[in-house]
């Protein structure tokens, strides 16, 4: 649930900057960046759940780039949506789809290898302890 909030505080802020920069809008912006991250906040418990149990993506979970790009897919589909259940605009729901979740996959990459180095840091001194 750590890594979870964690990556929701990020996912939140680069929403809304998207989002008004996109709009000029504070209120849209706004409700916009709380809906559209709460929404991914969701998915992504999901997707990690789904990475944890699946035998087969475990043996990929340690690649970076193979489970942020099966995030980022879950992304761009629920920034689509949020935006365009918000705006009822397709081009406003096609360009945060398009800019958003960019930005934020990136950040979900780097997020993977700090929660990854950090996890293998612990792991290491849960080790080092017990020796």
């Amino acid at each position: 649930m750590k890594k979870t909030i964690s990556f929701a505080a990020v996912h939140f802020t680069i929403a809304f900057t998207v989002a008004y920069v996109l709009t000029g809008e504070i209120l849209l912006s706004s409700l916009i960046a709380m809906l559209e991250p709460a929404v991914n906040t969701v998915a992504f418990f999901f997707h990690e759940k789904a990475w944890e149990k699946n035998r087969f993506l475990q043996t990929l979970a340690r690649n970076e780039r193979i489970k942020t790009v099966s995030f980022a897919t879950v992304h761009y589909s629920v920034a689509f949506g949020v935006v365009y259940l918000l705006t009822g605009d397709f081009i406003a729901g096609g360009a945060m789809a398009l800019i958003e979740p960019a930005i934020n996959t990136f950040a979900y990459f780097f997020h993977e290898k700090m929660w990854n180095h950090n996890h293998s840091n612990e792991a290491d001194l849960t080790h080092a302890h017990a020796a």
